[in-house]
C-alpha cells in the first residue's frame, strides 16, 4: 500500500469585494510578531483533525475517501519586482523602468482574482491552502486577512516574488523566516508548509524548514500521493506539487482552451479516482491569484468543483490536514529515504 521504502542507490539518477475584504479583515485580530517556528496553525480547518481512528474505511483517506483533491492559491500580487517580472507581454521592458501594465496584471489578484476565487470556494464549501508572498501580504493585510477568516490555510510562499536558491544557507532561513513572521504579524498564523518561487530551493531546504518549525513542503512533483522523507531522525512531510495542472505553466492566455481544461481536470480526475480503489491518490490544482482568479477561468473551475463534489467519497482538503493525516496515519504512508540532493537530484536531507 503506497509508496516503498527506496534506495536512492538503486534509483536512476456582493458588496463592493474590495470595501467587504476591508471591513472583514478589520475584525480580525493582528498578532505581535513572535519569532518563527511552532506547529499551532489555528485556522478553521475543513474537517475534524485527523487522527489513526479516520482511516476506516475501504478507502485511504478520512471517512474511507477514495481520493484526495486539494487546491492551492498562490498569493503574489504586490510581491513582484516592478521591473522586469514576467508577464503576460512578451517583450521585456528596459530595465530598471517600472512595467505599469504587468504590475496592473499582478494588482488583479488582489483586486479581482482573490475575492472572486474565495467566493467560489464557498460556494462550493472547499477550504483551499493560500502560498503568501510576505511583501504581498504587507502590501493587501486584509486580503490576507480575509483568506483565514473563510477558513483557508495560510502557507509562505517566500519575502518576495524570487528566487532563493541562490542565497546563503542562512540568508535562505532569513528570506523565509521573514515571510513567515509577516503572515504571523498579519494573520495571527504560523505557517507550517512552504513553496518556492518554481519551486527552486537549496539543497539545504528540508533542514531549513525543519529548524523553521514547518511540517511541509509541496516542491516536488513527483508523485501524486503524500510521502515522508526522514531528516535528522524526524519525519518532514511532502505534499507533491504539480505543472501539469499549474495555471501559470500549463495554460497561458495565449491559445488558452477552456473545454481543453475542463477536459483536462476531469480526466485527472476521472483517472485518479479510479485507482483510489486500490491505492492511495491526490489530486492537485494550482491557482495564481492573477491567472485563474479571471472570470472566465472561474467558470471553468465553478462546473469542474461541481463536478467532482458529485461524488460523496472524496475529501476535499487544505495541504497542512494532508500532511497531519499521514502522519498521524504513517504506517499507510510511503518513506522515502532518500541520499544527499547533490547526489539524487531530488530533495533530501543533507547530512
Amino acid at each position: 500500500m503506497g509508496l516503498r521504502m527506496i534506495d536512492p542507490a538503486k534509483q536512476p539518477s456582493q458588496l463592493n469585494r474590495r470595501t467587504a475584504l476591508q471591513t472583514a479583515g478589520a475584525t480580525v485580530a493582528l498578532a505581535a510578531a513572535s519569532g518563527v517556528g511552532g506547529l499551532t496553525d489555528g485556522a478553521p480547518a475543513a474537517t475534524p483533525p485527523a487522527d489513526a481512528s479516520d482511516h476506516d474505511g475501504p478507502g485511504f483517506w478520512p471517512n474511507g475517501a477514495r481520493l484526495a483533491v486539494s487546491l492551492s492559491l498562490m498569493f503574489e500580487g504586490g510581491g513582484q519586482p516592478i521591473s522586469g517580472a514576467g508577464g503576460v507581454i512578451p517583450e521585456p521592458i528596459a530595465k530598471g523602468v517600472p512595467d505599469l501594465p504587468t504590475n496592473a496584471f499582478f494588482a488583479y489578484g488582489h483586486y479581482e482574482g482573490i475575492p472572486r476565487l474565495l467566493d467560489l470556494m464557498d460556494k462550493h464549501a472547499i477550504k483551499l491552502s493560500s502560498f503568501m508572498i510576505g511583501q504581498a501580504v504587507e502590501t493587501s493585510p486584509d486580503l490576507a486577512q480575509e483568506i483565514v477568516r473563510r477558513g483557508h490555510e495560510a502557507a509562505a510562499h517566500g519575502r518576495i516574488w524570487d528566487n532563493s536558491y541562490q542565497l546563503a544557507r542562512e540568508e535562505e532561513k532569513r528570506f523565509i523566516a521573514d515571510s513567515v513572521e509577516t503572515i504571523h504579524k498579519v494573520t495571527g498564523k504560523n505557517p507550517i508548509g512552504w513553496n518556492a518561487y518554481w519551486m527552486r530551493s537549496s539543497i539545504y531546504i528540508l533542514e531549513t524548514l525543519q529548524d523553521l518549525g514547518f511540517l511541509y513542503h509541496i516542491d516536488e512533483p513527483s508523485h501524486d500521493e503524500p510521502f515522508i522523507v526522514p531528516v535528522r531522525g524526524r519525519d518532514f512531510v511532502t505534499v507533491p506539487y504539480t505543472f501539469h495542472l499549474n495555471d501559470i505553466v500549463s495554460f497561458p492566455f495565449v491559445g488558452w482552451n477552456p473545454a481543453a481544461y475542463e477536459e483536462a481536470l476531469r480526466d485527472e480526475y476521472d483517472q485518479l479516482y479510479e485507482e483510489g480503489a486500490q491505492r492511495r491518490r491526490m489530486m492537485v490544482i494550482s491557482l495564481h491569484d492573477r491567472i485563474s482568479g479571471h472570470a472566465g477561468r472561474v467558470r471553468v473551475l465553478d462546473r469542474f468543483l461541481s463536478y467532482a463534489k458529485s461524488k460523496g467519497d472524496v475529501w476535499f482538503a487544505r495541504k497542512d490536514e494532508i500532511a497531519r493525516y499521514v502522519l498521524a496515519n504513517r504506517a499507510g504512508t510511503g518513506v522515502i529515504d532518500r541520499g544527499s540532493p547533490s547526489k539524487t537530484g531530488l530533495p533530501g536531507p543533507t547530512a
